[in-house]
């Protein structure tokens, strides 16, 4: 699964989740069988070279219809801040549903 992400930084140990506007960075975490195996950057959240099928926003009131209109998938981290704690909360189906 390829997820996409704001983030605040590209440093994956410091870098937070931010406002889709607010975003330095976007992050692509590739999780495959429960492991986050690669992070990726880019300036944008549709250039990378493989397709996300899911983007996380820090809250419901963020703009995602880019994200829907491409298909994806779209998860809100309202408390989960750094890669490693939204990873974690994507495995463990903690991750909530976006609220309209």
């Amino acid at each position: 699964m390829l997820v996409v992400i704001p983030m605040n930084s590209n440093d994956i140990e410091e870098a937070k989740i931010t406002k889709v506007f607010d975003a330095q960075t976007w992050a692509q975490l590739r999780i495959e069988e429960g492991v986050l195996v690669e992070v990726l950057h880019s300036d944008k959240f549709d250039g990378f070279a493989e397709f996300s099928e899911a983007a996380v926003v820090c809250s419901d009131n963020e703009p995602v219809m880019d994200f829907m209109n491409m298909s994806m998938i779209v998860l809100v981290a309202h408390t989960q801040k750094r890669i490693d704690d939204i990873v974690e909360a994507y495995l463990f189906r903690e991750l909530h549903d976006l609220a309209f």
